[in-house]
């Protein structure tokens, strides 16, 4: 179930826990709880953090992950005393680290706002439909952002990184699922296909027409490097893209999502096995769904109403995307044994020259 990297990560998980100890300090100088979140970057609005410090008298303490991997890692190398009270995991995480038994169950008597949550997202989570585990936080996608002024009369679609005209200024994100998904889907394939020849098929297409026009895959500095000129076209998250750009360059950018679909994300709040702040979780959890409260998180990054459309109405911003361009989009799902193929093709992929 790992990446090939995700040795080095635990290995260096372990090593920090060694170093630092698992135990976090449950108050601040000034008595009050602490409260500590393990999230994605460019994710929470500072304003909603701020906010629910002071509606309810404690330190919210963030620490930041830039993958599933990563974040999953250092959870298991914790051996389920990491210390934290709030994660934000993927959808295939979620269900894998439940049938780990990684995650305490929720009581949804203390999240009445959960009312909120989209028919649409429930459909998604069929992992969880239930919320027992697990509270959508976003649902949306990875797409393509190109610098117009330096790209023109290009292909929408994936395989716009087979366009030679755009060699060594291109970047895809260091994601297996992401990089792997949009080449099946390109295809005409399941993001989620466990038939190897279908993978096989997707493997090529990036291995012998996609890379060789790639500087590299990123999965962390994707956006700088856009917004630096680095890069014409990044494959990446459009929150990511403009958070990097100044508000005056964004029509300079076009962001699209691909119409022939992509994978589809859906990150949750999640509370980790073994969590000191279970009560405050639960109340951290209802907060941000709190529709005027997860507005805030719509604006800031321009996202769809694709998760808590009541927050909607309070809005002031548009979406980078809409709801509806998501109907193609397929969610990334556990594959269980079967990851091991997708590892084994990204291999050769992103390891070897």
């Amino acid at each position: 179930m790992f990446k090939p990297a995700t040795k080095l990560m635990i290995a260096l998980a372990v090593t920090v826990l060694l170093l630092t100890g698992c135990a976090k300090e449950s108050t601040d100088e000034n008595g009050n709880q602490k409260l500590y979140v393990y999230n994605w970057s460019y994710y929470t609005p500072d304003s909603v953090i701020e906010a629910f410090e002071e509606e309810y008298g404690v330190d919210v303490v963030l620490d930041y992950f830039a993958s599933n991997e990563e974040m999953f890692a250092k959870l298991r190398a914790s051996s389920q005393e990491s210390g934290y009270d709030i994660i934000f995991p993927s959808a295939d995480y979620v269900s894998i680290m439940m049938k780990l038994g990684m995650l305490e169950k929720l009581d949804l008597s203390k999240i009445p706002n959960s009312k909120y949550i989209t028919e649409f997202a429930l459909s998604k989570a069929t992992y969880d439909p239930k919320m027992e585990y697990s509270v959508p936080y976003y649902l949306g996608a990875s797409g393509i952002a190109v610098h117009t002024k330096y790209a023109s009369n290009y292909e929408k679609s994936w395989n716009i990184f087979g366009d030679k005209r755009f060699k060594d200024r291109m970047v895809m994100m260091d994601d297996i699922r992401e990089v792997l998904g949009a080449a099946l889907v390109h295809l005409g394939y399941s993001v989620n296909t466990t038939n190897p020849a279908e993978l096989e098929r997707a493997r090529k297409l990036v291995n012998e027409q996609w890379k060789p026009n790639l500087v590299k895959f990123d999965a962390e500095s994707f956006a700088k490097g856009f917004a630096s000129g680095e890069y014409f076209v990044s494959h990446g998250y459009a929150e990511a893209i403009f958070e990097e750009i100044p508000e005056e360059k964004w029509a300079e950018v076009d962001f699209f999502l691909p119409e022939e679909g992509g994978p589809l994300y859906l990150d949750s709040l999640c509370i980790p096995k073994g969590a000191p702040h279970y009560e405050l979780a639960l109340a951290f959890i209802d907060f941000i769904h709190r529709p005027d409260n997860y507005a805030q998180l719509l604006d800031r990054f321009h996202f769809p109403a694709s998760v808590n459309i009541e927050a909607d109405q309070y809005r002031t911003t548009i979406p980078f995307y809409t709801v509806e361009q998501l109907a193609n989009y397929e969610l990334k799902e556990d594959l269980g044994a079967n990851l091991e193929m997708y590892n084994k093709a990204w291999e050769t992929i992103r390891y070897v020259d």
